[in-house]
C-alpha cells in the first residue's frame, strides 16, 4: 500500500485505513493508472472495492476527460444492473472511487468455459437490456459493452462495470451523432467502423446482439485472425447461427445484427419478445435523489417539518470544490453566486450553535429557517452600497466524521460580502474550520 502513502492513509494497529473511514485490504488488480483494493466501511462494515488513480499519469495521458465522464455518468446510471460508484475521495496526488464490490467474477470467464443453456443466457441478456435501456433514458452511452464489462454478484446477478468509454448528450456534435471510434472491435456496431457518425444508444443493441450471440454459441458469431477480413463480415453482418440455438432466439439476434442501424431493433421491440418475456423481473431502479445545494429545496418534502439531519452534500461536488489540484467543477451545473466552502470535523449541530453565536457578535440578526434546522440566514442591520447584506450558511453531511459549509450571498454587496467573510467570519470560526476552500492542500 506504499501507493496510498499520504497523510491521510494511516497505520492504526496494523491495520491500512484511508479518510478514517476504509479499511483498506488486498490487491484486487491493476492496471496502467490504477491499482484496485479490497476495503471495508469501518462504520457500515460493508466491503467495497476502491480504485486508486494516480493523478500525475492521468494528467500526463491526457485521461482527465475519461475520468471526469466516469464521475458524471456515476451520478446518472445507479440502477441494480449495474456497478455503482458510492463516493469519490482526492488529494492533491490522488483519486480514490470506491465501488460496489462485486464478488462473482466477468460474465466473461463464465462463456469461456463453454455457452450457456437458453434460460441462462436469456437472463443475463434481460438484465444487459435493463440495465442498458435505463442508462439509454439517462443520456447514456455506454460503447464498450462486452462480456469482460459484465460482472456478477453473489447472486449471480448481473453487473454492467467500466463507463470509461461512455459518451454523454453533450458529446454530440451539430448532426446529433457520435464521432469517436471507440470500442473491442469484435463487438462494435459496424457505423462506429465506418466513421461517419453514429447514434451511441444504437450502436450498444449491436454489442448487446453480440453478447447474446456469445453467450449461446461460446464463440464469437465474427471471428477472424485478420482484423480487415473480421469488418468485412461486421460490415455485411455476415455470420452463422449453430443449429442449437432455438428459433426465436436466431430470429431475436438477426433483428439486432442489422447493418442498417435504421432498421434495427429497438429496446422497446426486444423488451415485448415473448422470448425475451419468459421469466422476465422488472428490477426496482434504485431511487436517486437530487442531494446537494444549489438552491435545490434541501428542505424536507413534508412542508413544515424540520430536517432530523443535515443534508448530504454531494460527494462529487465537495472533491471539486475542496480538492486542489483537481478541479471536477466544470462537470457540474454551478449556480452557487459568490460561495464559500470549510470543511469542520464538528458536529453538525455544534456548527449551528457556533454560527448563531458569530452572527450575534457581528451584530447580524438571525433568521432561522423553519424547514431546515441545518441552515442559517444572517442580515445585516444598516444598508450597505446594495441594501442589507444577507449571508446563508448551511450545513451538509459528506460522512460520519465530516461536514461541510458553504455560506451564499443572498442580497447586498459583493465586496462587501466578501470583506465580511475574509475579515468577519474567518478569524471567528477558526476554532471549528478544518480547512477552507481552496486552502494548499500538500498530500
Amino acid at each position: 500500500m506504499e501507493d496510498c502513502a499520504d497523510n491521510r492513509y494511516a497505520t492504526i494497529g496494523g491495520r491500512n485505513i484511508i479518510f478514517g473511514k476504509y479499511e483498506m485490504g488486498r490487491l484486487l488488480g491493476q492496471g496502467t493508472f490504477a491499482k484496485v483494493y479490497h476495503a471495508k466501511n469501518l462504520v457500515s462494515l460493508e466491503n467495497v472495492a476502491i480504485k486508486v488513480i494516480k493523478k500525475d499519469l492521468v494528467r500526463k495521458e491526457g485521461l482527465m476527460e475519461q475520468i471526469t465522464r466516469e464521475i458524471s455518468v456515476a451520478k446518472l446510471v445507479r440502477h441494480p444492473n449495474v456497478v455503482e460508484l458510492k463516493e469519490v475521495m482526492a488529494t492533491k496526488r490522488r483519486i480514490f472511487f470506491v465501488m460496489e464490490y462485486v464478488t462473482g467474477g466477468e460474465l466473461f470467464a463464465k462463456v469461456a468455459k463453454g455457452r450457456l443453456k437458453e434460460n441462462v443466457a436469456r437472463k443475463y441478456f434481460q438484465q444487459l437490456i435493463s440495465a442498458v435501456d435505463f442508462c439509454h433514458s439517462r443520456g447514456v452511452s455506454h460503447r464498450d459493452l462486452k462480456p469482460e464489462n459484465l460482472l456478477l454478484d453473489e447472486n449471480g446477478d448481473l453487473k454492467v462495470s467500466d463507463f470509461g468509454l461512455s459518451a454523454l448528450p453533450e458529446q454530440l456534435r451539430n448532426d446529433g451523432l457520435l464521432h469517436t471510434q471507440c470500442g473491442t472491435p469484435a463487438y462494435v456496431a459496424p457505423e462506429v467502423l465506418r466513421r461517419k457518425g453514429y447514434d451511441g444508444a444504437k450502436a450498444d443493441i449491436w454489442s448487446c446482439g453480440v453478447i447474446l450471440y456469445v453467450l449461446l454459441a461460446g464463440f464469437l458469431p465474427f471471428q477472424e485472425e485478420n482484423l480487415m477480413h473480421m469488418y468485412n463480415k461486421i460490415f455485411k453482418s455476415e455470420y452463422e447461427s449453430p443449429p442449437w440455438f432455438s428459433p426465436d432466439a436466431r430470429r431475436l439476434i438477426s433483428k439486432i445484427l442489422i447493418v442498417d442501424p435504421s432498421r434495427r431493433i429497438t429496446i422497446p421491440a426486444i423488451t415485448r419478445l415473448p422470448w425475451f418475456l419468459k421469466g422476465f423481473q422488472t428490477p426496482i431502479a434504485f431511487v436517486i435523489e437530487e442531494t446537494g445545494n444549489n438552491n435545490n429545496n434541501n428542505e424536507s418534502k413534508e412542508f413544515g417539518t424540520k430536517t432530523s439531519s443535515p443534508p448530504f452534500y454531494n460527494a462529487f461536488e465537495f472533491i471539486s470544490s475542496m480538492s486542489s489540484g483537481f478541479d471536477l467543477s466544470n462537470m457540474f451545473e454551478n449556480n452557487r453566486k459568490s460561495s464559500s466552502l470549510f470543511t469542520s470535523k464538528c458536529s453538525a449541530s455544534a456548527i449551528v450553535k457556533k454560527l448563531e453565536s458569530v452572527a450575534n457578535k457581528l451584530n447580524l440578526r438571525v433568521l432561522n429557517s423553519k424547514e431546515n434546522e441545518y441552515r442559517v440566514k444572517m442580515q445585516g442591520r444598516s444598508d450597505g452600497r446594495k441594501g442589507k447584506l444577507s449571508v446563508t450558511a448551511e450545513v451538509f453531511a459528506v460522512a460520519p466524521e465530516v461536514t461541510v459549509v458553504e455560506f451564499s450571498k443572498s442580497a447586498g454587496d459583493t465586496l462587501e460580502y466578501k470583506k465580511f467573510c475574509e475579515e468577519d467570519v474567518r478569524p471567528a470560526l477558526n476554532d471549528i474550520v478544518w480547512r477552507w476552500q481552496g486552502e494548499d492542500d500538500n498530500n
